[in-house]
């Protein structure tokens, strides 16, 4: 396999599922709750939530995305703040994938690379806004659950 045609398929193996993840979001309504999105794709609820009332590191990721999609930032960041960095991550998937399968050019490759170089970074960073994500969210869950917020 040619590298121009080996980029250009990776590139359709980054944007497409990057395409459908975007595209989804923007369909769906945000949940004015902050999570439960989700739900409009015929899910359940989240069962951490449900069990012990507080929320999973996930919860509120839908509905993040979905306001992004909705061109909402401000809502987002105040649904989870995690979950714009990770739409950020989806909307590069998509566009690094776009720009090798129209013009392949092994974009994908120097991503890869300098990800690998700071592998430790890059792992630690993701690990911790999710725990700082997760935090965030049983704080302003607990407030609404409570009545405070």
């Amino acid at each position: 396999m040619s590298p121009r045609l080996q980029d250009r398929l990776v590139g359709l193996g980054l944007a497409l599922p990057a395409a459908a993840v975007l595209s989804v979001a923007r369909i769906l309504t945000p949940d004015p709750a902050g999570l439960g999105t989700h739900r409009q794709l015929g899910l359940g609820g989240c069962a951490m939530l449900t069990t012990t009332g507080i929320p999973c590191p996930m919860c509120g990721m839908t509905t993040t995305f979905s306001h992004l999609a909705h061109l909402e930032p401000i809502q987002a960041v105040l649904t989870q703040p995690f979950g714009v960095v990770l739409f950020a991550g989806t909307v590069g998937a998509f566009a690094v994938g776009m720009a090798d399968l129209v013009l392949p050019r092994g974009r994908w490759r120097r991503v890869l690379a300098w990800v690998d170089r700071h592998e430790l970074a890059v792992a630690g960073s993701l690990l911790l806004g999710l725990v700082l994500g997760w935090a965030y969210k049983i704080a302003v869950t607990a407030e609404i659950l409570s009545g405070v917020g």
